[in-house]
């Protein structure tokens, strides 16, 4: 029965595509190769629009559009599909405030040809994405995996944790560059972010007694700089945060708010899970896993089974969050279902062994406090903070 119902709905859409115009975008900087299907034709026509040119992509469908419709004298649908890239959404939006279907894929999806040495060029690319697309819209949902873009608002306001990421990251390039410029005289013991980190300089002596030299002290006092522009950088974007948080509490049911209201999550971790992940919504826990990359990667031929360990193919951001997580989840909710079941299943063991299964518990955690924001379900044993 259920395989009938299957035919009949891959049927549906079959007829469904029969009068839609189908067309593929493979973007580049200088140019924009479009792949077009019209309806009833089986062949591909591509057309090339200048990098960035939105008015001309929407004139090429309109010109495609109205010829079609001249040839069977009704409306016809256009489907676009494009690959998540440096472009961003931007396409896709403009796509669909002109009335045109559009779906972003997630490139690393799409099966390619397994050749050592495979055909690969823009023609090629744009055929591959109109193909799988085409599948797709005929119920074959397996082909690809199509990306959900998120609103405006949404997209801007996980700006903040991205810059702090970004500036926590040069902030530390910047220290340890100082650090290495002062090994290199025999100076260990400095330390660039104190408050007196100037002074301090002026009374460093390199290991043979001898004062710094004064190309290098200049050198190492213009990183200084840096570093001060970036920690005032960093605190601006940190009070951005917060105050984002304390606006957005007020709403009911926040999950940055609720998330607060847990031992081991601060603003950082609590904006982070709200921003990169529970503003989407998901039917169930696998896709939750799977969107932070920690779902497991089986692998089976014949009687050879193994494991490939997680995934990472979704967030990356959210990745490293929930390992971070779980080592502190460990330390401030010891009590906590989530870590006896870590101690219970590593027990004294370190090293290799433990590393494996706080990932398996990070997976356990993101399901947790997606269950928690989401459906109510306080996860077993977790102690709150004092009000």
């Amino acid at each position: 029965m259920q395989s009938v119902t299957s035919a009949t709905v891959v049927a549906t859409a079959a007829r469904a595509n029969d009068i839609t115009l189908f067309a593929s975008l493979e973007l580049s900087k200088s140019k924009w190769v479009v792949t077009i299907n019209s309806p009833g034709s089986g062949k591909f026509s591509k057309h090339v629009v200048e990098g960035g040119d939105g008015a001309g992509l929407l004139d090429l469908f309109s010109r495609s559009r109205a010829k079609a419709e001249q040839r069977y004298g009704v409306p016809i649908k256009a489907v676009v599909i494009q690959e998540a890239g440096l472009d961003g959404f931007w396409i896709h939006r403009l796509l669909v405030a002109s009335g045109i279907e559009s779906h972003v894929v997630d490139a690393a999806s799409i099966a390619v040809e397994r050749r050592h040495r495979r055909a690969k060029t823009d023609a090629i690319d744009g055929e591959t994405l109109l193909r799988t697309l085409m599948a797709w819209a005929r119920g074959e949902r397996r082909v690809c995996s199509m990306v959900r873009a998120p609103s405006p608002e949404d997209e801007d306001r996980r700006r903040l944790t991205r810059e702090r990421g970004t500036l926590l990251k040069e902030r530390i390039r910047h220290t340890n560059r100082v650090k290495g410029l002062l090994s290199g005289q025999g100076v260990r013991d400095y330390n660039p972010l104190r408050r007196d980190r100037l002074e301090r300089l002026e009374a460093l002596r390199t290991g043979d007694g001898r004062e710094l030299p004064p190309l290098l002290k200049a050198e190492i006092r213009r990183e200084l700089e840096r570093i001060a522009l970036v920690t005032m950088q960093l605190a601006a974007v940190e009070r951005a945060r917060d105050a984002l948080i304390r606006t957005q509490a007020e709403e009911r049911n926040n999950p940055a708010a609720q998330l607060l209201k847990l031992k081991s999550l601060g603003p950082e971790f609590a904006s982070l899970l709200w921003l990169e992940t529970f503003f989407r919504s998901f039917d169930n826990r696998r896709q939750v896993a799977a969107y932070g990359g920690l779902s497991p990667s089986p692998w089976q031929s014949g009687g050879v089974e193994r494991d490939q360990g997680i995934s990472k193919s979704g967030n990356r951001r959210l990745r490293k969050t929930m390992i971070e997580l779980a080592w502190l989840w460990l330390r401030h909710q010891p009590d906590s279902a989530l870590s006896r079941w870590f101690r219970a299943r590593v027990g004294v063991a370190k090293g290799r062994v433990r590393r494996i299964a706080i990932v398996a518990l990070a997976r356990k955690l993101l399901v947790a406090l997606w269950r928690y924001v989401t459906q109510g379900v306080v996860p077993e044993g977790v102690v709150f903070k004092a009000a």
